[in-house]
């Protein structure tokens, strides 16, 4: 058995793979939480708190502080992230969201949409780190997104952009045996699943896959969400889940929206999910340890009720 947990090993892929060729492999689907809502937080004391709750997967935002892979210490930063996800036992996705680490003044640029050429490759290095540290670190994908087109083009240059961007880091991370998930985000050129069906049907690279916000899909509409689950179910490698409304874009706590949480994941039991499914509240940070044990607590029983309806019908 793996250094993961009798009850719920993991399916591992990357380097850390090749390190535990002897586990059981059991695929499950795991409850987990990313470290943006804890921003607050040093990032180690961030990973003690969410195994203490009982989180089994983290989505580690990488961000100003010691998971800042543009920092000199960023390999000793590396290494000691790595020891401490092996210790604690948790599986791990690497997110590039963070909001004002590549640029003080603006919120999330540069973007894979920069209209010019040099701002589009910050975002590139960025990326190729992120990609690096999954690889690393047995990341199950690293999560990103295009960014929102600022400039006045049409489509047809934006998607030169964008393919553009994105193709050299589908291959650096085919080389690395890194997964990208790659978000649709409201407000931003790829924002909905019409537009990632457009992507990958530009850009039909092994390495792109998805990183599904079902609170996304629930704002934009893109309902039942039971169907879209089972539409992309052989392309999900990253789960995000809050609580939303219709139309509007905000991350809320668990029971404040209108969100139907026990089909969403009997949705994803039934298609087989086996990751990470995180919670994202990014601006619960100053609530942050009470904000993780309330989703904890929320979705925990739900989780486990969804993968025993599942085994009772796998049974039958």
């Amino acid at each position: 058995v793996s250094a993961f947990g009798a009850n719920d090993v993991n399916v591992l892929r990357g380097p850390m793979a090749f390190r535990c060729r002897a586990a059981v492999v059991i695929k499950t689907m795991l409850l987990g939480y990313n470290t943006n809502g804890l921003a607050h937080h040093d990032p180690f004391e961030a990973l003690e708190l969410l195994a203490e709750l009982g989180y089994q997967s983290v989505a580690l935002t990488l961000d100003h502080g010691p998971l800042n892979p543009l920092a000199s210490d960023w390999p000793q930063q590396q290494d000691r992230l790595r020891q401490a996800l092996r210790r604690l036992g948790l599986r791990s996705v690497v997110e590039t969201g963070a909001r004002f680490l590549l640029n003080p003044r603006h919120k999330h640029e540069p973007t894979l949409l920069s209209a010019r050429a040099e701002d589009r490759e910050v975002r590139c290095d960025f990326l190729r780190r992120a990609i690096t540290a999954a690889a690393y670190l047995g990341s199950d994908c690293v999560s990103l997104w295009s960014g929102v087109l600022r400039d006045n083009v049409g489509d047809s240059a934006a998607w030169q952009r964008l393919v553009g961007s994105l193709a050299p880091l589908c291959d650096y991370a085919a080389e690395k045996s890194v997964l990208i998930g790659f978000e649709p985000e409201p407000g931003m050129f790829v924002d909905t699943m019409a537009r990632y069906a457009e992507l990958i049907e530009r850009l039909p690279s092994t390495a792109i896959k998805l990183t599904l916000d079902i609170g996304h899909l629930h704002c934009l509409g893109e309902t039942p969400l039971g169907e879209q689950v089972e539409r992309w179910k052989d392309r999900i490698v990253n789960i995000h889940l809050e609580d939303m409304r219709v139309g509007v874009h905000e991350h809320l706590m668990f029971g404040e929206g209108e969100m139907d949480f026990p089909t969403i994941l009997a949705a994803l039991a039934t298609n087989d999910y086996s990751g990470g499914v995180h919670v994202e509240l990014s601006r619960h940070s100053h609530v942050g340890p009470q904000a993780a044990e309330q989703s904890f607590q929320y979705l925990s029983p739900l989780l486990q009720a969804a993968k025993r309806q599942d085994a009772i019908r796998n049974s039958e």
